[in-house]
């Protein structure tokens, strides 16, 4: 599928988002530019909940190409804004899922955008505890070794 100059975007013929950004499954659409669709999810946390998918097919964050994370981000403040204001929130989570394990359910790229309501019922489990120095210095080893090494 090409875009507005011509290049052609990574598709799956079995993703729903694909589907949707195809016109073939319809959508609650917000927004839309050659690069990226937003709209509302319809299996909604909250009021509001919006997603922001790029057209091109890329599983998660970890698999997009930095260039295609940039043009997604340079739209972000405007969509959250829109949604927050949209709804009369007071304030909002912006997430992606990458994995099963993270809890993505759609293998394709996409941000959430949640307004948040006092008293909404939605409540994201964080529990924080305190990082031990040992385990601090392996990871710090191990991650930043993959950094150096992956440059």
């Amino acid at each position: 599928m090409p875009d507005a100059v011509g290049r052609s975007f990574p598709k799956d013929e079995n993703c729903i988002f694909c589907k949707i950004v195809a016109g073939t499954i319809p959508c609650f659409k917000l927004y839309e530019d050659d690069q990226v669709l937003c709209f509302l999810d319809v299996f909604p946390i909250v009021a509001g909940h919006t997603l922001i998918i790029p057209k091109s097919h890329y599983s998660n964050i970890m698999e997009t190409p930095p260039e295609v994370l940039a043009a997604i981000n340079l739209r972000v403040p405007k969509l959250v804004a829109a949604a927050v204001k949209g709804v009369s929130a007071v304030a909002c989570h912006v997430l992606t899922n990458s994995g099963r394990e993270a809890g993505q359910s759609v293998d394709h790229l996409h941000y959430h955008i949640l307004p948040r309501f006092e008293g909404d019922g939605y409540k994201l489990n964080w529990n924080p505890s305190k990082l031990d120095p040992t385990l601090a210095a392996r990871l710090q080893l191990s991650i930043g070794q993959t950094l150096t090494h992956d440059r």
